[in-house]
């Protein structure tokens, strides 16, 4: 296992940064300027790279977020949003597992609800990470897919969650190649469906986009004008004002009205804000 340890995350507004031994040592230029969930949860009206700075080390001392203190079990911090729904599904037994990404454990195998809303939610893009012993133990080493370096390998994942017996797998993904591969892959068994959500789509390009729109799941709008526009023009069931989710698929659209259940609805907003600038 790797002595070092750097976690490199794109934080609010896209921002790049990296986090050495639980101290934020490099804070890139943010991409966007206007969040409404940090507006909404932290107060921030305008990112900066302070903000972001502070926001992280808020996150490192509140949770333990990429050092060896995390919180893995946690209950439901947004209404809505990816790791809520997927929590909502391993609770509700509509999927038998998700495959998703966590700081000091890279690709991992979750099959338990609070668990998969403490690994994902409260955490933004993980770029890279390096090993944390004591969060892959809690995990349990057979469920990460790659103890040794904590890499992040979302394809191999599914394989393994196949490998592992697992039939109803639900995959997050930010990227169109990981879409359309896991797509092949899930042809080739029979007994076997792959859930595809995908995130972190902020200035995704408008030929990825519509790759991820074909073959996706379930996709967040973040902010991304291509993903935002096109779901909206194709009439895609969307949940969601400021930072909607879209159900592109009939699975997709059931899973989010899962979660709409299980909150007691969304409330539609009046002058709804978005990110800003869409990338």
């Amino acid at each position: 296992m790797s002595n070092e340890d750097e976690h490199v995350i794109e934080a609010l507004g896209k921002t790049r940064v990296i986090i050495r031994n639980g101290i934020v040592v490099e804070v890139g230029e943010p991409k966007i300027d206007y969040c409404p969930i940090f507006d909404k949860y932290r107060g921030i009206k305008k990112l900066t790279r302070e903000n972001v700075k502070e926001n992280i080390e808020f996150r490192i001392k509140d949770f333990g977020m990429c050092t060896e203190n995390r919180t893995l079990r946690m209950r439901d911090f947004l209404s809505f949003g990816v790791s809520e729904t997927l929590s909502t599904l391993l609770e509700d037994e509509l999927i038998d597992c998700a495959v998703t990404v966590s700081e000091g454990c890279g690709t991992v195998i979750v099959t338990d609800s609070e668990v998969m809303q403490g690994v994902g939610g409260r955490v933004s893009g993980l770029l890279s990470t390096t090993p944390i012993l004591t969060l892959i133990e809690f995990l349990g080493e057979e469920n990460v897919l790659d103890p040794e370096n904590a890499g992040i390998n979302q394809i191999q994942g599914v394989l393994k969650a196949i490998d592992m017996g697992y039939k109803r797998i639900a995959v997050t993904v930010v990227s169109a190649d990981d879409v359309k591969r896991i797509r092949e892959i899930e042809k080739q068994y029979e007994d076997v469906r792959v859930y595809i959500f995908v995130a972190h789509v902020s200035e995704v390009s408008e030929e990825d986009a519509e790759i991820i729109l074909e073959y996706a799941d379930v996709v967040t709008g973040c902010a991304s004008k291509y993903i935002r526009d096109m779901a909206v023009n194709r009439g895609f069931f969307k949940a969601g004002d400021c930072i909607p989710i879209f159900g592109i698929s009939e699975d997709g659209k059931k899973f989010l009205k899962r979660r709409i259940d299980k909150i007691g609805g969304l409330k539609e907003k009046e002058d709804a804000k978005i990110p800003k600038p869409l990338i």
